[in-house]
């Protein structure tokens, strides 16, 4: 993958010297001939710590002995949220510590080969956790949707052991220092609530779900081994030139064998070394789904790494997905490829009934079957990294990626001191350092809505868009705003500009027809002062399925599809400028805090949380595929067209 802005300067497609800066792995965990996984899916035993200070089980040390021992468990799914598995309406609100357990039986070679390296790997822990393996601590790590690991072969290999005991302790609460931040409101008046009565407030919109939320895995790799890879691609002519660099641990007197195999397994090019550049003749070029004949081409990269240590001879192996493409940025264009794109797509949300954000195969699968279904070609991660699954779903279907991280509801000013400003420097190098070899992820956003007509949120925003850009210059950065284009201090740090804005619903309530000419303003206010490509990242509104009313009265399915259309209007006098994507919110319902304003969740979805389509669905699906065909019929006259595939 590569981007560069075009206005007569490059990076990273065609230039080696840009690769990305960071060091470090965090691969995904794929078997091969030297790497074995086993998933911890299952039932785990789970409490709540009810205390008053949430701080029984450290005093009790409830990881020394098994969790049963300690008190009453309950049997709790992971992956999921704990919150609306049972029936304790205390357990679905709870704020603070909750403790997970569970035993894993272990191979017999991982305990007794010490040439064997036995990592504990966790998809998601919400917020804060904690991690012992047979009463020892082994690892912590602050923030929810990213992976953490730990090398346990010391713990399992130190005697004749068959299994291992695993606990993990999990904290909700959310600070003005987190990301997303939020406060403890105690409330103190003891005629209206109980002694130490306190709640968790936020300033985002969706619930604040918590528990394991993806896959806990036990893999193995040899003790020297491949410890990550890095690649970028580039296009010369029809040459797809595949950069890539590959990181070791364990010895340096190792040798690396690179080979690129096609979707046919054909062996497309080959090199040795840590780093190096592979060129493909005719190469397929990864195109976005429904924006060429054959999109989403793949080819793999397999890495052998061989070498002799103190033991004996080691060999290590990994196979990395890889789509060549190119992204570039102009005034008024976003280029894959160097052909125009245009997002039409959804905001999403790891959210759905039962699960909470519990990562479901099953659910997986329906929503991008929708998403094909609806001609939809690109989303948001809103408000938070999705589940490494979904990212190589959308490599493999082509659907393109603004891969955001969890800066949601930054509103406090002591939200943009310098321990939050560090942290959020901390997520986004452990962003880019997941997702950096998708194709699929054209830009990272690096939050949703700040408050950046704020001063301090200037030189937040600023910085950590510049650290992003020095992490990864391969792609362009933005950040999602809801401001006035006359006050946001951010906007000219970011490449694309991403505006929310929510016309005839959260003011001028019911006033459709005051749409196309604030909506017509916005676009030309951003655009003369910034002269930046631009995305209506969030327009829509709610709709409870099954209310009809005509002439339209809001919460009716024909308000929404009659805002959708004034919406539509101006987008398309505006794309054959410089607009260059509309992603409405949201893609389905979705769980939120309970308040007057949303009942029973924010119902802005064009699906239900069910996934059943309300009639908006309909109106989009058929403007996405008159969309798609039109870029389609305007880019490739033929079959020869290009280094296509």
């Amino acid at each position: 993958m590569g981007w560069r802005l075009a206005r007569g300067w490059a990076l990273g497609p065609l230039l080696w010297g840009c690769a990305l800066a960071l060091q470090g792995g965090m691969l995904y965990p794929r078997e091969s001939p030297s790497r074995e996984r086993k998933d911890l899916d299952g039932l785990w035993s789970f409490r709540a710590d009810l205390s008053d200070g949430r701080r029984l089980g450290f005093e009790q040390q409830w990881y020394r002995r098994p969790l049963r021992e300690s008190g009453p468990t309950l049997d709790m799914p992971v992956p999921s949220s704990f919150n609306d598995v049972g029936q304790d309406a205390q357990l679905r609100s709870f704020v603070g510590w909750v403790w997970y357990e569970r035993e894993a039986v272990l191979p017999q070679r991982w305990t007794q080969d010490l040439s064997t390296r036995v990592v504990l790997r966790i998809g998601s822990a919400h917020y804060y956790a904690i991690v012992w393996v047979n009463g020892v601590h082994v690892a912590e790590h602050e923030g929810g949707h990213l992976p953490f690991e730990a090398d346990i072969s010391k713990l399992v290999q130190s005697g004749p052991l068959s299994s291992c005991r695993i606990t993990i302790a999990i904290n909700n609460t959310l600070t003005p220092h987190t990301l997303p931040p939020g406060t403890i409101l105690y409330k103190t008046d003891t005629s209206k609530y109980p002694k130490g009565y306190f709640v968790q407030d936020i300033n985002f919109d969706f619930f604040n779900y918590a528990g394991l939320h993806r896959s806990v895995i036990l893999y193995t790799t040899p003790t020297t081994y491949i410890d990550d890879i890095t690649v970028t691609t580039g296009v010369d002519q029809d040459t797809g030139l595949v950069n890539y660099q590959i990181f070791t641990q364990g010895s340096e007197h190792v040798q690396l064998d690179v080979r690129l195999l096609d979707a046919d397994g054909r062996v497309v090019a080959d090199g040795a070394g840590g780093r190096g550049q592979l060129q493909v003749p005719a190469a397929h070029l990864w195109w976005p789904y429904l924006m060429h004949e054959h999109p989403a081409y793949l080819y793999s990269l397999e890495v052998r790494m061989t070498g002799q240590t103190q033991d004996g001879p080691v060999a290590d192996f990994y196979t990395l997905p890889v789509g060549i493409r190119t992204v570039a940025v102009t005034e008024s264009q976003f280029l894959i490829n160097g052909k125009p794109f245009y997002f039409h797509g959804v905001n999403k949300h790891e959210d759905s009934d039962v699960r909470g954000k519990g990562f479901d195969w099953a659910l997986l699968m329906k929503d991008f079957n929708l998403l094909r279904w609806l001609g939809a070609n690109a989303f948001r991660t809103s408000h938070y990294p999705y589940a490494e699954e979904v990212m190589q779903l959308c490599d493999r279907y082509g659907i393109v990626v603004i891969d955001e991280c969890p800066g949601v509801g930054i509103v406090l000013p002591q939200s943009y001191g310098n321990a939050s400003l560090q942290h959020h420097l901390q997520v986004m190098e452990e962003l880019v350092r997941r997702d950096k070899n998708h194709p699929a992820v054209v830009m990272w956003s690096v939050a949703n809505e700040p408050t950046s007509s704020l001063k301090p949120a200037g030189y937040y925003l600023k910085t950590v868009i510049a650290h992003t850009k020095a992490l990864d210059p391969t792609r362009p950065v933005t950040f999602v705003t809801n401001s006035n284009f006359e006050g946001d201090l951010g906007a000219p740090y970011v490449d694309v500009i991403c505006v929310n804005s929510y016309y005839s619903w959260y003011h001028d309530y019911g006033h459709l027809e005051v749409i196309q000419l604030q909506l017509r303003t916005q676009f030309e206010g951003w655009y003369r002062t910034y002269h930046k490509p631009i995305i209506q990242s969030e327009y829509g509104a709610e709709t409870i399925a099954g209310f009809h009313e005509d002439p339209p009265l809001m919460f009716t399915e024909e308000y929404q599809k009659s805002l959708l259309e004034q919406y539509h209007l101006v987008l398309d006098q505006k794309r054959k400028e410089y607009v260059v994507g509309e992603l409405i919110w949201n893609f389905a319902d979705f769980m939120t805090n309970q308040s007057p304003q949303r009942p029973v969740g924010n119902r802005k979805g064009i699906f239900t949380r069910q996934r059943q389509p309300k009639s908006a669905a309909f109106l989009l699906r058929e403007r996405y595929w008159k969309l798609a065909n039109e870029t389609r019929c305007s880019l490739f006259r033929g079959p020869s067209d290009g280094a296509s595939g």
